[in-house]
């Protein structure tokens, strides 16, 4: 038996590792205005953060259509593979999981096909997608890979702050005058995604003390698995990361970009950590 894993553009995963581990990514779509592109297939993460900081509105993210998951699962099949597992963006936070499931049933997917939700996001989601990959390429079932991505899912954390309040404001979810206040004060909010809500932590004055906050989060976890920290073109990716030094796990963590998904939400400048907590 060959399991394959198939996940969407949230995962936040590079090319380079989408290929080297045989995954499926099924995109979601970004519409800025009347303009709308496929994520990362005709818009790069750099030319969505470069319209995002010209546009006066808020770009919108849609989830992939039924028929994108069937042709995906469809090639899986066509190259072999004797059983997927779609491991998908938190059902809390998006419609994408339940386009898979609906091309899941399909009378036209003829693979068996199982879909996980992985109450995650960007870093959390890729490195469930990441594991479950190794696990199905090293043999294990599809019930295996399936238990694998549920386990993993409950012990993945996800934290970040937001350098800005615009998003917000654009996305209607605080008012002007709150924004504008917010920005006065440089409040930089601090986020708890980890059961796969967006979660409000607290929040700092400061951009400084904000980091310092992430730091904290992981610093206090003491041993974790699958470290990874991402950005979303954060000018100050490089001075965090030097402050997380004398922390061992760093060493050997994967980074990667935020892309264009979580971007639209939380904006330009995000600084996040994700990992699981040993079983």
């Amino acid at each position: 038996m060959t399991v394959r894993i198939v996940t969407d553009s949230a995962c936040d995963l590079s090319d380079a590792e989408l290929v080297e581990w045989g995954i499926g990514m099924v995109p979601l779509s970004i519409r800025f205005g009347d303009e709308e592109f496929v994520d990362r297939t005709e818009l790069s993460t750099d030319e969505f953060y470069r319209r995002l900081g010209e546009s006066e509105h808020l770009p919108e993210t849609s989830a992939p259509a039924p028929g994108a998951f069937a042709a995906m699962f469809n090639q899986m099949a066509s190259e072999g593979a004797t059983a997927v597992v779609c491991i998908n963006l938190s059902e809390a936070l998006s419609a994408t999981i339940q386009s898979a499931r609906t091309a899941a049933t399909s009378d036209d997917v003829e693979i068996d096909v199982r879909v996980v939700n992985s109450k995650s996001v960007t870093g959390g989601l890729g490195s469930i997608v990441l594991a479950c990959a190794k696990a199905g390429r090293d043999g294990a079932s599809v019930d295996d890979v399936v238990a694998l991505a549920e386990d993993m899912s409950g012990r993945t954390r996800v934290y970040a702050t937001l350098d800005t309040l615009e998003n917000l404001k654009k996305g209607g979810r605080i008012g002007g005058a709150q924004a504008a206040f917010g920005a006065m004060l440089s409040i930089k909010p601090l986020l708890d995604l980890s059961t796969g809500e967006v979660v409000a932590a607290g929040k700092q004055r400061t951009r400084k003390r904000s980091l310092a906050w992430v730091k904290e989060q992981l610093a206090n976890a003491g041993e974790v698995e699958n470290l990874a920290i991402l950005h979303a073109n954060a000018t100050d990716y490089d001075e965090f990361m030097a402050t997380l030094s004398d922390i061992p796990s760093v060493a050997t963590a994967r980074t990667n970009i935020i892309g264009a998904v979580i971007g639209t939400h939380g904006g330009p400048g995000i600084i996040g950590i994700t990992y699981q907590i040993p079983a």
